[in-house]
């Protein structure tokens, strides 16, 4: 069975991104908000980030100017490890079965996250290419974006430059610092092909993994959360540490194993692996170089 279209693949791969509404049922939907929304009541309860993940690191990462009265819990490491109803729209949401008919029925999980950007937070993401975080024998990688709130022009949705999947992997390093952004004079290149992705919440954007993107502080009063899972083609094998293990990384989610490993050719410099929460604290430091 296809859940895509030959015109929606055709789409995808043109420009690297794919916008599908319906990717959940409004049953998954509303559990996902529920179990965010007690996360986001926790939050208020601390001053810094904190929980724990499998390599040690804060699984709750919060915005600079959290307070119990507005909290800005920006982002939650591996939230499958932690909430069933996560783990249960990883393993079977639609989003996988799209990723499978774009780059293959053989899918492992590589790692998931959920990015939120509450109301007054003033979180950004500057742009970059996620191929460039996590390097592959091959770039059969996808990124699932879902929507877990309506996702508008106002409230810092996804901000893509169509076609830039084909281009060159951007440098991620400045002055000899990893600063997990890209350069602005890359960004000014690309300013008039920027196009924002916005769409109903249970939504998914579907993204190559080496598509330039960033996205807005929200300036809006509604919260706009995301759900990231990243899937890719079972014959690829990791070539850098994995900057957000958990114990599903590698888990096969459709097919089988082949036996066999894929590369393609490219060449970029590997990434660090943050040593604080996220990459949030990595990109923050481009400001310093």
């Amino acid at each position: 069975m296809r859940f895509l279209t030959q015109r929606q693949q055709d789409d995808f791969w043109r420009d690297g991104f794919l916008v599908v509404q319906n990717a959940v049922s409004s049953e998954q939907l509303k559990n996902l908000r529920d179990v965010f929304e007690t996360w986001v009541e926790e939050s208020r309860n601390y001053a810094e980030d904190f929980g724990e993940t499998l390599d040690g690191r804060a699984r709750f990462d919060l915005e600079p100017g959290h307070s119990a009265d507005a909290p800005a819990l920006r982002r939650v490491q591996s939230p499958e490890e932690i909430s069933d109803i996560f783990l249960d729209v990883m393993r079977t949401g639609k989003s996988v079965d799209m990723c499978a008919d774009l780059i293959g029925e053989n899918l492992k999980f590589h790692h998931g996250k959920v990015n939120s950007k509450l109301p007054g937070a003033a979180t950004q993401v500057k742009f970059h290419q996620d191929f460039t975080f996590q390097p592959m024998s091959n770039d059969d990688l996808i990124t699932c974006l879902l929507f877990m709130d309506d996702v508008t022009l106002e409230n810092g949705p996804l901000e893509v430059v169509p076609g830039s999947h084909k281009g060159p992997l951007y440098s991620l390093w400045h002055n000899g610092k990893f600063t997990g952004a890209v350069a602005d004079d890359v960004v000014e290149l690309h300013q008039d092909k920027i196009q924002k992705c916005t769409g109903p919440a249970g939504s998914v954007c579907l993204m190559h993994s080496s598509l330039l993107h960033g996205s807005a502080p929200n300036m809006s009063d509604g919260p706009r959360t995301l759900y990231i899972t990243t899937y890719y083609a079972e014959d690829a094998i990791e070539l850098s540490p994995n900057a957000l293990p958990s114990r599903f990384t590698h888990e096969l989610v459709r097919g089988e194993i082949s036996g066999r490993v894929r590369c393609s050719t490219y060449e970029m410099e590997l990434p660090v692996v943050p040593k604080e929460t996220s990459f949030f604290a990595q990109q923050a430091s481009l400001n310093e170089v």
